[in-house]
């Protein structure tokens, strides 16, 4: 007698009920536009997603250019807006050429996927994000990946390997909101006549001068050997990604860069606000001082509570959780309260430890920051403090 077919994802039931036994389901709540929550969880680190100026810049963008791109960008997708926000995004960063993308996470898969080729070695953070991580499963060269911020683990690596390569690292991880040590690891690269590639998705518009960016803070802006992505959906309130580097680097980008060549150009709208936010930002180059201002004052108060929180080398708070049920408790207990956190658990967090992910914003008040801190404390269970608190 014939065995009944399996029932086409008939896996997927296992795969849930698996989730759901380790507290680690996942759903979509949508937002009002009016919501009344205090926002912690989102990326506006500058607070500019909703500014006049970024907003018309959309709107304005999308009355002369239309909804959407219409095309690829080889094809119909370029306006004279897109070409426009690549040479300004490259000056004020540093850099020879920019490539705008539809998004930070396309942005990292085509550097990685089109600057590694087969025969070479690609190094990469054990902390680095999902984007970077698949870009290095995609491409065609061989990965090794090393522990976190460890520029002698990258050496002996690249040591191993004899010819191109590439390091591929976070600037600031969005998990702990850590630094990388860009500048030790330049030098290693250059013992090597390796190439670097950087995503500064969390250090655009907080670090360097003005908000130009970590790569800029460490001295490595325009130089031949660094190539830097960018998303422009979190300091920029936008929406999109961005290659830059040197020229010809980016004219390769163009010419193999898969997720550039068969991927729909990036709408105008948010052409339009990411080049309204770059323009707001060259004009109050504080904001990236108060952007890491706010970081370090959350920081200070809800260590002062007793929590175990993690110092921030950008806009980025992480305060750790005992487990994934407590962080998802802690944190829908903190919406209860009128308060937006991130959430973050495995299998998002490497280091598989649970918490709360806090983000800086420029527009954020002192008075806005005590209420936040104490709507934390007041919720967080016993575990998430240090001993004796």
């Amino acid at each position: 007698m014939a065995t009944a077919p399996a029932r086409a994802f008939g896996w997927l039931d296992e795969e849930r009920r698996a989730r759901e036994a380790a507290g680690l389901v996942r759903t979509l709540r949508p937002r009002p536009a009016d919501s009344p929550l205090l926002d912690l969880a989102s990326n506006d680190y500058l607070g500019l997603a909703r500014h006049p100026e970024v907003v018309e810049g959309a709107a304005g963008a999308a009355r002369r250019w239309g909804g959407g791109a219409t095309g690829s960008r080889l094809v119909t997708g370029t306006t004279e807006l897109h070409a426009r926000l690549e040479r300004e995004l490259a000056e004020f960063c540093g850099f020879e050429a920019a490539l705008v993308l539809s998004s930070g996470y396309a942005a990292n898969l085509a550097a990685v996927t089109a600057l590694a080729p087969r025969g070479s070695l690609i190094v990469s953070d054990a902390a680095n994000h999902a984007s970077l991580i698949d870009g290095c499963r995609l491409a065609r060269g061989a990965t090794q990946v090393v522990p976190h911020a460890d520029p002698a683990a990258v050496r002996k690596a690249l040591g191993t390997h004899d010819g191109p390569a590439v390091v591929v690292s976070d600037t600031v991880f969005s998990v702990d909101g850590d630094r990388a040590p860009l500048a030790e690891l330049a030098l290693v690269c250059r013992e090597f006549g390796a190439g670097l590639i950087v995503d500064d998705a969390h250090g655009l518009g907080v670090l360097g001068t003005g908000g130009r960016g970590a790569p800029q803070a460490a001295g490595l802006a325009g130089e031949p050997d660094t190539v830097v992505t960018v998303t422009l959906s979190k300091s920029f309130g936008s929406q999109g990604g961005a290659v830059l580097g040197p020229a010809h680097v980016i004219d390769h980008l163009v010419n193999a860069a898969r997720t550039f060549i068969f991927d729909t150009g990036l709408a105008p709208a948010a052409a339009g606000a990411a080049l309204a936010a770059l323009r707001l930002l060259r004009r109050e180059p504080g904001r990236a001082d108060r952007a890491r201002e706010v970081a370090t004052t959350l920081y200070q108060l809800l260590t002062s509570e007793g929590l175990l929180a993690v110092r921030p080398d950008a806009a980025v708070v992480s305060v750790r959780a005992p487990s994934p049920d407590e962080a998802v408790r802690w944190a829908a207990d903190c919406r209860a309260a009128g308060l937006s956190v991130g959430c973050f658990r495995p299998p998002s967090v490497p280091d598989g430890i649970s918490r709360l992910r806090l983000t800086a914003r420029a527009d954020l008040t002192d008075e806005q920051l005590g209420e936040a801190v104490r709507v934390i404390s007041r919720s967080a269970p016993q575990g998430a403090f240090t001993e004796g608190s």
